[in-house]
């Protein structure tokens, strides 16, 4: 069931889990890009603060998803989360929404793609539409930098890397939180032309598919 907002701000829910604060920031960075786009509002919750919160979830617009990479996947905490949200799949809740993926490891790669691709399948069995990170890879020739958005060269989703031996004071460094940050503004976007485009639809009287009745 598709958001029943049909004027006013649109709401993208960002549901993340952190084991030591990196992807907090992270998280943070997603929410203040959607807070920077007028006619956005985020709502940031993390994984324990969203198994109280399946209402609000199934009125968003769209639902960002985030967790470290440990061992190759999401973090056994999101997991919980992702198999929790059983009861939307079967009601069929966040059917037609949009979805979008951000990840964080202490290595370069980590095998991060992994876990943008269990969120994309994750988003895809809700029926939900995935929106890439829409940006071009940084720092991948002699004129990049460190400081590049994107500077991990991810498209699937957001990337971060934080060193082992750094607290959340100090990592993910800022370019991957401007990537974040990124990320949060193109779904608040993407859900405000999606939100427009259901007006548009009533108005000329097109019919809709059943999942995006509201």
């Amino acid at each position: 069931m598709q958001s029943t907002n049909t004027q006013g701000e649109v709401t993208i829910a960002i549901v993340f889990h952190s084991g030591y604060g990196h992807t907090a920031r992270q998280a943070q960075a997603v929410s203040d890009g959607v807070a920077q786009t007028p006619g956005a509002k985020a709502l940031l919750l993390d994984v324990e603060q969203a198994q109280n919160e399946w209402v609000a979830l199934e009125s968003a617009d769209a639902i960002v998803f985030g967790a470290p990479t440990y061992m190759g996947s999401a973090s056994a905490a999101f997991k919980a989360f992702m198999d929790a949200s059983s009861g939307a799949f079967f009601k069929h809740a966040w059917q037609d929404k949009l979805a979008a993926g951000f990840t964080n490891s202490a290595s370069r790669s980590g095998d991060k793609l992994a876990t943008l691709m269990q969120f994309a399948i994750f988003a895809a069995q809700h029926g939900m539409h995935w929106i890439s990170l829409g940006l071009p890879p940084g720092n991948n020739n002699s004129r990049g930098s460190e400081h590049d958005a994107n500077r991990l060269g991810f498209f699937l989703g957001a990337a971060a890397q934080s060193n082992a031996d750094e607290g959340a004071d100090t990592a993910p460094p800022q370019a991957d939180l401007d990537t974040a940050r990124h990320l949060g503004q193109r779904v608040a976007q993407a859900a405000i032309q999606f939100a427009r485009g259901r007006i548009a639809s009533r108005e000329l009287d097109i019919p809709v598919q059943e999942g995006e009745k509201s």
